[in-house]
């Protein structure tokens, strides 16, 4: 063997011997990782079956807690009242000739009310509230043991005893009974009678052989009673506007309200109390105590626009509770707030939802335009007709007013001449008291009256006033068309802005439009005439009131308002401004101002009242003379 050939041998030697050595190491280490994930994997196993033990504990746990729970409410209701608490939630629906009620088997209550006759903007039909948002609980305590045991209705599952929840053909009321049976022996029933054609429902709560079970130390039972108003108008801020709670005190002839707010308002009342209403714009849920409720706590929450929804209604009511009373008598009404509905029912005073104004307004609104809008909506349809011949009424009413107002100015500027010449007399300031003596005489002589044209405008002011509070608050008007106007108990609209403009909105209603434009006109023409009568820098302040202001007011006011209010105004200003001009045409100037030269010829006496009057002049002047 060569020395070559021992070489080679030797080098495939070491090279055999390094590839085994490698391989080893790497064998080693593989080894080693696959043992370290095995110890990994079984380490994790044994932490899921300790978090599968724990949960299964958990859950053991929990359920012999809920058991045991379960087991204690059970001793403490008693057997039959417990099993009261399981239950599946029914429905069950009443129809009259005029609302659809939902009734539930949880808690007992109304659920639901659909108006028949009304629909929602939208064409929906109007739901008062929905099942999801009503609530109504009677709060009482029994005896139980040495403790006592607090229930409350809306907790419980009701039996239905009623049978048929249809009205039959010759049926004019139907009785449904709703039980919560609290042992063998005793129960309360919740008894509804619903009118075939009324909106006022009679609500019964009866406790059947309870004496013995209810607590004597309690004073009060507790009505809590809610539900969600939806919005069901065109405009939200329009409709807010007039929804609220309002109640009412025994013995008053008048209601309380909780205000308007676009947030929250809650108010406690220490007093007794008849009803409590929750209102809106054109319908309202009223609930009534024949015994009056002792006090109680109104609050609601404004939801923001676009929600579909106005109000969160809330009321905490207390009853008065004797151990010997087994029967308390409610009233439930859901429908329109309408004048000639409400007022049937005369001695509860809610008529009075309809926001008609006090004192003179409301007089006018209650014995004037109501009457007058009641018989001709019995013959005519079209309400925007109704409207102008209302309004043409009331011009002709108030007609002989404007011809004295306008007969009064005409006077004042046919004596302007006479005015400028006392003015040039006594210019100045110490002689104040001769001018204004000497003018005085001079309207007296000539049969004017300074204050003619003020006083027949001031005696029209309630009728415009009650217009404001009758148009937006009649229901008669609620989504009747007029022209382009789709619901003239709300505003109009020819053009959607893409934003919105602080206080006046994000459309462009026509009505107010034409209505201010009316108002311009009427006004430049009253201020034609008068500038001729009044001079001075009082004027120029006049005129940017009556020509610019207050139609740019008026403008952005009327906007977000009722389009019939606007539609009355602006006929109204028509029909002023051709009564100006028809008066201009009739009476003859020459004439009048003839006239009242030979009346300032004619000796006339003094009144006791322009007596003394004219002594108190001469006194003043006296005075002044000394100072």
């Amino acid at each position: 063997m060569d020395k070559n050939t021992l070489l080679g041998l030797l080098i495939i030697g070491v090279i055999l011997f390094g590839f085994s050595w490698y391989n080893t190491k790497k064998q080693q280490e593989f080894d080693k990782q696959q043992a370290q994930m095995l110890d990994s994997i079984n380490r994790a196993s044994k932490v899921t079956e300790q978090i599968n033990d724990s949960v299964l504990f958990s859950d053991l746990n929990d359920s012999l807690k809920t058991i045991q729970a379960e087991q204690a409410l059970e001793q403490h209701l008693g057997h039959t009242l417990f099993q009261a608490t399981k239950g599946t939630e029914t429905f069950y629906t009443v129809e009259n000739d005029v609302m659809a009620l939902t009734f539930s088997n949880k808690g007992g209550r109304i659920s639901s009310v659909v108006l028949k006759d009304y629909k929602t903007y939208a064409g929906a039909p109007l739901k008062l509230f929905a099942d999801s948002s009503s609530h109504f609980d009677l709060s009482f305590f029994i005896k139980q043991g040495y403790n006592d045991a607090q229930i409350q209705t809306s907790e419980y599952y009701f039996t239905p005893l009623t049978a048929d929840w249809n009205f039959s053909e010759n049926e004019e009321q139907k009785e449904i009974t709703l039980r919560l049976t609290v042992d063998s022996a005793s129960y309360v029933d919740y008894i509804y009678t619903v009118k075939r054609d009324s909106y006022m429902i009679d609500f019964d709560v009866r406790f059947v052989g309870m004496q013995q079970l209810l607590s004597p130390t309690q004073s009060d039972m507790e009505i809590v009673w809610q539900n969600v108003g939806p919005q069901n108008e065109k405009g939200f801020e329009n409709e807010n506007n007039y929804t609220t709670i309002a109640y009412n005190f025994p013995g008053d002839d008048d209601i309380e309200e909780l205000g308007i707010s676009k947030e929250s308002k809650e108010e406690t009342i220490n007093a007794k109390m008849k009803w409590v209403a929750f209102k809106q714009q054109f319908f309202s849920s009223i609930l009534i105590a024949d015994n009056d409720f002792t006090n109680g706590t109104v609050r609601y929450t404004t939801f923001a626009p676009g929600e579909g929804k106005i109000k969160n209604f809330h009321a905490q009511l207390s009853v008065p509770y004797t151990q010997q009373t087994d029967q308390y008598h409610f009233n439930f009404y859901f429908g329109p707030n309408k004048y000639s509905v409400l007022k049937h029912y005369n001695d509860l005073h809610i008529q009075k939802l309809v926001p008609l104004g006090g004192w003179i307004v409301g007089w006018i609104n209650r014995w004037i335009v109501i009457p007058t809008f009641d018989f001709l909506g019995k013959y005519i349809a079209n309400y925007g007709i109704i409207i102008l011949l209302l309004t043409i009424f009331i011009k002709i009413l108030l007609s002989p007013l404007t011809y004295k107002s306008y007969l009064s100015t005409a006077k004042m500027r046919l004596l302007k001449p006479d005015i400028d010449k006392l003015n040039e007399k006594y210019p100045k300031p110490e002689d104040a008291m001769k001018k204004q003596q000497a003018m005085l005489a001079l309207y007296k002589s000539a049969g004017a009256n300074p204050m003619g044209g003020c006083l027949p405008l001031l005696i029209q002011f309630p009728i415009l006033i009650a217009m404001f509070r009758f148009f937006p608050a009649s229901i008669e008007l609620r989504g009747k068309s007029f022209l382009w106007a789709d619901d003239l108990s709300s505003y109009d609209s020819i053009l959607q802005l893409p934003f919105n403009i602080p206080f006046y909105g994000d459309h462009v209603s026509l009505f107010a439009l034409l209505m201010a434009v009316s108002v311009f006109i009427s006004s430049k023409i009253n201020y034609a005439q008068n500038a001729a009568t009044t001079a001075g820098p009082q004027m120029f302040g006049m005129k940017f009131m009556m020509l610019y202001l207050m139609p740019l007011m008026l403008l952005f006011w009327f906007n977000n308002y009722s389009s019939g209010l606007s539609y009355y105004y602006l006929v109204s200003n028509i029909i002023t401004i051709g009564q100006t001009y028809g008066f201009r045409f009739i009476v003859n100037e020459e004439k009048l101002h003839q006239r009242m030269k030979e009346n300032a010829k004619k000796p006339r006496k003094m009144s006791k009242f322009q007596q003394r009057y004219e002594e108190m002049m001469k006194q003043r002047e006296q005075m002044m003379r000394k100072r």
